[in-house]
């Protein structure tokens, strides 16, 4: 019994220091100036949208607000969290404190798994996989399909937001996830009556994919012309390739 009291009373000694200790270690953290800003972004798909240098602008409202000598704190650190946040190509942000006196500004960037072209092509915009709009950015320009209308014409503006739209942006999603359509589909138009066709980074054929519906059976489909049509007969062979129907491919 007296050996159970005495492991208890030192067990409570030890959290009662931790405790002073943790508390020791927040009253010094708090009463410390930022010495330096640390900057870390996740850059997982080669994106370069966002730099160091313009998130610490943001930081900082470009210079107007510095927090290197300031101590922020909680409420300060949310706020410098939401500032990163309300950037375009942002998807994440995390601002903490150090007790080495840095400020640490961790973030992960949005990305566009499609442009969206306009005949005036400074209108053009990005969609990421959400159906969002972005903006271009003059730092960086990504390698992703075009969509339009044929002839040049613009989509309406929410356009992959509603209902009939979210079929056509599961299309591009499906393209964005597969490496090998990912590389080959270049322009994809979306026809007055709702049809799909894109032309190919390889290849002349124009590809006429139909409805946004069973996407993952109809890319099948093209694979296999593309396995075997082209080595057999050459890739300008056929101009024009519809897999739209089930079970056919039809080339000409």
């Amino acid at each position: 019994m007296e050996r159970t009291v005495r492991n208890l009373l030192v067990a409570a000694a030890c959290l009662l220091v931790l405790g002073a200790l943790g508390a020791f270690a927040a009253v010094r953290q708090a009463n410390r100036s930022v010495d330096a800003v640390k900057v870390n972004i996740a850059n997982e798909f080669d994106n370069y949208f966002i730099s160091e240098r313009g998130v610490t602008a943001l930081l900082t409202k470009g210079g107007k607000e510095p927090v290197i000598g300031t101590q922020p704190e909680g409420p300060r650190l949310r706020e410098l969290e939401a500032r990163l946040k309300a950037h375009a190509f942002v998807r994440d942000a995390q601002v903490y404190r150090d007790l080495a006196g840095n400020l640490h500004a961790d973030v992960r960037q949005n990305r566009p798994i499609a442009r969206l072209t306009h005949p005036d092509t400074r209108l053009d915009t990005y969609v990421d996989a959400e159906g969002r709009a972005l903006p271009l950015s003059p730092l960086f320009t990504a390698r992703v399909a075009t969509v339009a209308r044929p002839g040049g014409g613009s989509l309406p503006t929410g356009f992959f937001q509603d209902s009939t739209g979210r079929r056509y942006l599961e299309f591009l999603r499906y393209v964005d996830e597969h490496e090998f359509w990912k590389a080959q589909v270049s322009e994809v138009f979306i026809e007055p009556g709702g049809k799909l066709s894109f032309t190919q980074q390889v290849g002349d054929q124009r590809i006429e994919f139909g409805l946004p519906e069973n996407i993952s059976e109809k890319f099948a489909k093209l694979m296999v012309f593309y396995r075997q049509i082209p080595s057999v007969l050459g890739w300008d062979t056929y101009h024009r390739v519809n897999v739209e129907y089930q079970n056919q491919i039809i080339c000409e």
